[in-house]
């Protein structure tokens, strides 16, 4: 049976070590008393419920599944699924990053993500019923009408009611301007929402007494395409004017998909037959409205496959460390025992360092991406909240990519060190495995993501926002250009960190002659510049760590981290070269191949 341990140490590394969150708070005046201790206490609280309570229901969860009754449309979710939301809800965790004014606790996101971190190690598939709820939380808060707010925001912050977001349909994924969900305006300022949407992750379950659902829709009048989707609130039972709940709506699952991951999460095919909604925003401005919940899906999306690289990791590790097998190339290393354990095989530490790379590379991310967000919404200054809301749209696609692709990586190594067992359910590995698979298709493929990085959010505006990280990029290297100790951290980003202006200015003139260009380089470039974000922040840990030494601490934590960031420059983050060479290979290739794909 796998087991799980909060990463709490490494957490509190980063928070507090690297990006200095108690002084970043300090100029938010909404979470200026924020303090490490606070935080700490919050991340142990919500470290116990991860791995007491959530985690102990992830293989059960996957095994029972969830079961849709076919008379009644309603679902039940596997045994303690529904005691341990409870727990959850009285726990105060829904609330934790939410606004006061609607009961949430307000503390700050990135102390939220971190606790999403830790529920996706546990329980990914029990973890997307709240998490979808937060991301329908921020699209109301952002773009609901005082009216909406005041109805949905109190119950979906305390965690009474859930959400979902709805916009996929049978013919229609990531071209959402094909979608045919009809809105029937009423006299009474409803619309009357007609159609059938697919995949909705958590669209039924038993866990609540309403579940909330923002769907896309269209307006009769409406333009052609994505010009022309409106968004609405469409719950689950209507909602009476004094808040309480009303009669059904005309809302219902009709069936469950059966999946090869996430097993124990009810991805519903959702009916709507004259159900009643209200409309979220602007009319045929919908898209605008739901990509906030989107962009947090996608930032959610990435912190699942991290969730599974570290628990994964840890099991492998742990395994390793116990598994014997072969003697040591270099000698024996266990003389009372009939072999060696297989962690002494470089092989097998290649993947286990893999796997702890991209996992402490991605918490790093996840926890940047998250004080980004932090001051974007809070800063007193109007500059520092535009230049983080630019970097976190600019490095939206690359959590939600980078991350979910090396989660794939990282899983599957930890698979392969368990050799045959890696492969049997009991051990647990090929769940994490298979539950990490969507997360590289669902809030857009990764495919979609590359082509968001490089045609919108860099080529877009000529590179404007690119060269705002390259700005942080250079200041590292001019800070610690002449410290040897640092070089080996340095030299890489500060290279690559060269190239990279060359290497997208070549594409972006490319795909002014042929588009195609931009698709045929978009994933290698996505990939690239991933290492170049992980590059600077393996950087950031690798001079806190040597800051540490050379002040005296001798706690091991610091010099595993360097050894995982030199592990990571040289064996992970040269495949950019490889990777620069592909993007460069251009379009015919992949475009002149109709006889090759006859």
């Amino acid at each position: 049976m796998p087991s799980y341990n909060p990463p709490l140490r490494d957490m509190q590394f980063l928070m507090h070590e690297v990006f200095n969150l108690e002084t970043e708070y300090k100029a938010l005046p909404k979470h200026a008393e924020v303090d490490a201790d606070t935080i700490n206490a919050v991340l142990e609280e919500a470290g116990k419920f991860a791995a007491n309570v959530a985690f102990p229901l992830n293989i059960s969860g996957d095994e029972e599944g969830c079961k849709l009754d076919q008379t009644t449309h309603e679902v039940t979710t596997p045994k303690g699924f529904k005691e341990a939301y409870q727990q959850f809800v009285e726990g105060g965790w829904p609330a934790l990053s939410c606004d006061p004014e609607y009961g949430g606790q307000g503390l700050p996101f990135a102390v939220n993500s971190a606790l999403y971190e830790m529920l996706n190690s546990a329980n990914q598939a029990w973890t997307m019923y709240p998490g979808l709820s937060h991301g329908a939380y921020e699209a109301l808060h952002a773009h609901g009408s005082d009216e909406l707010k005041a109805k949905y925001l109190p119950k979906l912050t305390s965690g009474e009611w859930t959400g979902t977001m709805c916009l996929t349909e049978p013919h229609c994924g990531t071209d959402l301007g094909l979608l045919r969900t009809k809105a029937e305006p009423q006299a009474d300022g409803t619309y009357k929402i007609t159609g059938n949407k697919i995949f909705i992750s958590a669209g039924e379950h038993d866990f609540t007494s309403n579940i909330v659902h923002l769907v896309l829709a269209r307006l009769p009048d409406a333009p052609a395409g994505s010009k022309g989707i409106s968004l609405f609130v469409v719950p689950k039972y209507k909602v009476n004017a004094d808040g309480s709940i009303g009669e059904r709506n005309g809302i219902y699952c009709g069936g469950l998909e059966h999946k090869m991951g996430i097993k124990a999460n009810a991805t519903a095919q959702i009916v709507m037959e004259d159900a009643v909604g209200e409309m979220v925003g602007q009319p045929n401005k919908g898209l605008q409205a739901m990509f906030v919940m989107m962009n947090a899906a996608r930032l959610g999306v990435g912190n699942q496959s991290l969730g599974l690289t570290e628990v994964a990791y840890q099991n492998a590790l742990a395994y390793a460390k116990d598994r014997l097998q072969m003697r040591s190339l270099s000698g024996t290393k266990a003389k009372d025992k009939p072999a060696d354990p297989i962690i002494v095989h470089p092989d097998v530490r290649r993947m286990l360092l893999t796997a702890k790379a991209y996992a402490e590379g991605g918490r790093a991310l996840s926890t940047f991406c998250a004080l980004l967000i932090d001051k974007e919404l809070n800063h007193p200054d109007e500059k520092v909240r535009k230049d983080s809301a630019d970097l976190v749209a600019l490095l939206t696609p690359i959590v939600k990519a980078f991350l979910t692709d090396n989660g794939w990586i990282s899983t599957t190594a930890c698979q392969q060190v368990f050799g045959g067992h890696g492969f049997i359910k009991e051990w647990g590995m090929e769940q994490f495995v298979r539950d990490n698979r969507i997360n590289m298709i669902y809030e857009g493929t990764n495919g979609v993501q590359a082509l968001d990085l490089l045609g919108r959010k860099v080529l877009g505006n000529q590179g404007a926002t690119l060269k705002k990280f390259g700005k942080l990029v250079a200041q590292l290297v001019e800070e610690e250009g002449v410290n040897e100790k640092m070089a080996e951290f340095i030299n890489p980003i500060a290279m690559l960190g060269d190239q990279m202006t060359k290497f997208t200015t070549e594409i972006g003139f490319k795909g002014m002659q042929n588009p195609d260009e931009v698709g045929a380089a978009s994933v290698d470039y996505l990939r690239v510049a991933g290492h170049l974000v992980f590059g600077y922040l393996f950087a950031r840990m690798a001079q806190v760590a040597l800051r540490q030494i050379a002040a005296g601490n001798t706690d091991p934590f610091y010099q595993a981290k360097l050894q995982t960031a030199r592990f990571y420059f040289a064996k992970l983050f040269p495949e950019t070269a490889t990777l620069m060479r592909t993007a460069r290979a251009g379009s015919k290739v992949l475009m002149d191949t109709d006889a090759a794909l006859a």
